[in-house]
């Protein structure tokens, strides 16, 4: 069995942290909290987790919250994943974390399996974002250098595959997509490995930026 995914929580509400804790499941150990930003960035330092659970809005710092401790972090980025987790749903904090450095967002009216399985995700390399909110990032992201898409690429998947890809582009989940789309879990496993082979990408948050780069969502 592989080893739980080492976690920050970095929220200024003890009471959120203490009912976080409890609702992650053995696939993820907290191994440090912080409430403000100048505790973010020296506990951050000090554990270098995996994972840091990070709420948009904090005290302390230059009033940055967040943003601020990703731009303070910047030199851990390549080691420690960030997933953004705030109340807000507002395209501008959605789309600021994620400018700074951040590989996700999710909002607090997820549960705890549902922050645990995104937690997992970004330790894995993939870009997870409440489905409602990956549209802020791909419009922000999409708008600034559009390329062309060319024919022979798009050609390359099927009319079943480009489906899968786009609703994976938007940060849906496996089980979302299988639900959506209504296929299995494993058919949805097998359209995005085929996909990634067509379009010689790794991993799906390659996907998203592939996507976001084309418009394609």
């Amino acid at each position: 069995m592989s080893e739980p995914v080492r976690v920050v929580i970095v929220d200024d509400h003890t009471i959120f942290r203490s009912g976080l804790k409890a609702d992650l499941d053995e696939r993820v150990r907290v191994v440090g909290e912080a409430g403000t930003v100048e505790e973010a960035v020296a506990v951050i330092e000090e554990l270098a987790p995996q994972v840091v659970l990070l709420d948009v809005h904090l005290p302390g710092g230059l009033g940055g919250g967040g943003r601020e401790v990703l731009t303070r972090s910047t030199a851990l980025l390549s080691r420690v994943r960030f997933l953004a987790l705030s109340v807000s749903d507002a395209a501008e904090d959605v789309v600021s974390v994620i400018r700074a450095g951040a590989r996700g967002y999710v909002t607090k009216t997820a549960s705890g399996p549902e922050i645990t399985d995104a937690v997992l995700r970004v330790a894995e390399g993939d870009a997870v974002f409440s489905p409602r909110l990956a549209g802020f990032v791909l419009d922000a992201f999409g708008t600034s250098a559009v390329a062309d898409v060319a024919d022979d690429e798009l050609d390359r998947l099927s009319a079943r595959e480009l489906e899968v890809m786009r609703l994976i582009a938007r940060g849906y989940s496996y089980k979302e997509v299988a639900k959506e789309l209504f296929i299995s879990v494993k058919t949805v496993e097998t359209h995005v490995s085929a996909v990634l082979r067509k379009l010689q990408l790794t991993n799906r948050h390659e996907l998203s930026r592939w996507a976001a780069d084309r418009r394609i969502w």
